[in-house]
């Protein structure tokens, strides 16, 4: 046994998670790897080859970095539970006109629920994961979610949902690290190939990065129910027909295919009357959000009145604000516009580096 403990680690096959693998391995860590599975491209009537963290290379590069280690190593099957929850989310969160994050969903649904139940059942104590990021106790006791030291890899955003309990067992050694320092460790533990590897930034079963395919695919008849609504203007003018409202997003200005002598930018979708209003990109302006669905991570809750930062999507670099407790959820006011909120999309709050909590934006407006 380990005098530092038992941990179940995540491999996709890529250079992070094979990383926090050997890494751990090293610092003496009992280290058994485990893959999975989520998603079988097949089945999504994509012609695009699979790439990513679901095909049989990865699955492959995974395993062999076990086996010259002497770890174990274990592919896990998941496609059943991450279709039936992130997928089904994923389509309802567009044809109700909103904008989703499937990976927040799978993250804190999905993939770390996952990892616990097979970390219980082999008795491991923790579950490690090659996300940039960090997982420290704050002195209140409570466990939190910082970011990386890396702010261009970054990916505390998308980990606002896990609660204490999965925190508490979670490791994740890149957060000290910048990127370029992974490569170079990649180098010198024999796998510099991996450093050569490309990353994927698509949606794992959009492997196209064609969501609105995705969904024509995915939803019979989807494209014959919705074709033919109109663009209208923010004073309701109708401008001209548009393909349908799930295939547009708030802040869209490219692809529209339509031409207004100037450029036009999504502001608005109505998924009852099947309308997207265009606007400047002055419309896009806007100070105050509600959020509902929240996890809270550094405290327990809030008082009226605290000040964060609050990110409305992934790579934004945040906004100082003021968070309010709702009936509904929460309410946060920016001190200055921002552009383009999304309802669906993830409102994380930050207090420094540490995340507070987070939320889905339910709509944003103007004061």
């Amino acid at each position: 046994m380990s005098r530092k403990g038992k941990v179940l680690v995540a491999m996709s096959g890529g250079i992070d998670s094979t990383v926090t693998a050997l890494m751990l391995h090293n610092e003496g860590y009992e280290v058994i790897g485990i893959t999975m599975k989520t998603w079988d491209y097949a089945s999504s009537g994509s012609s695009s080859k699979e790439t990513g963290c679901c095909n049989l290379d990865s699955f492959n590069d995974a395993r062999q970095a076990a086996v010259d280690n002497g770890f174990p190593h274990f592919i896990l099957d998941i496609r059943e539970e991450f279709g039936d929850f992130v997928i089904e989310n994923f389509v309802e969160e567009y044809l109700a006109g909103r904008t989703p994050n499937p990976c927040v969903m799978c993250n804190t649904h999905i993939k770390w629920r996952a990892l616990l139940k097979r970390a219980n059942a082999l008795n491991c104590d923790y579950i490690a994961t090659g996300h940039y990021a960090e997982v420290t106790k704050h002195q209140n006791g409570r466990y939190v979610i910082s970011k990386g030291l890396d702010a261009t890899k970054d990916q505390s955003y998308v980990l606002w949902g896990l609660d204490q309990e999965l925190l508490s067992r979670t490791i994740m050694p890149l957060g000290k690290y910048r990127k370029t320092a992974i490569r170079q460790m990649a180098h010198e533990m024999g796998y510099p190939e991996l450093a050569k590897k490309s990353e994927s930034y698509e949606i794992c079963f959009v492997p196209d990065n064609d969501y609105r395919g995705f969904l024509k695919r995915r939803v019979d008849g989807l494209e014959q129910k919705v074709n033919g609504g109109w663009f209208i203007d923010t004073k309701g003018k109708k401008l001209g027909k548009h393909k349908g409202y799930p295939f547009y997003t708030i802040g869209q200005r490219k692809g529209l295919d339509i031409a207004l002598g100037k450029p036009a930018y999504v502001t608005a979708i109505d998924p009852e009357k099947n309308i997207v209003v265009l606007g400047d990109e002055s419309d896009l302006n806007q100070n105050t959000i509600l959020i509902s669905k929240l996890n809270w991570i550094k405290y327990e809750g809030i008082t009226d009145g605290m000040e964060a930062i609050t990110k409305i999507r992934y790579k934004d670099n945040g906004a100082l604000s003021n968070l309010y407790n709702t009936d509904n959820g929460l309410k946060a006011i920016f001190y200055e516009n921002v552009k383009a909120i999304a309802p669906g999309q993830s409102a994380v709050f930050y207090e420094g580096n540490d995340v507070i909590g987070g939320g889905i934006i339910q709509k944003g407006s103007l004061l």
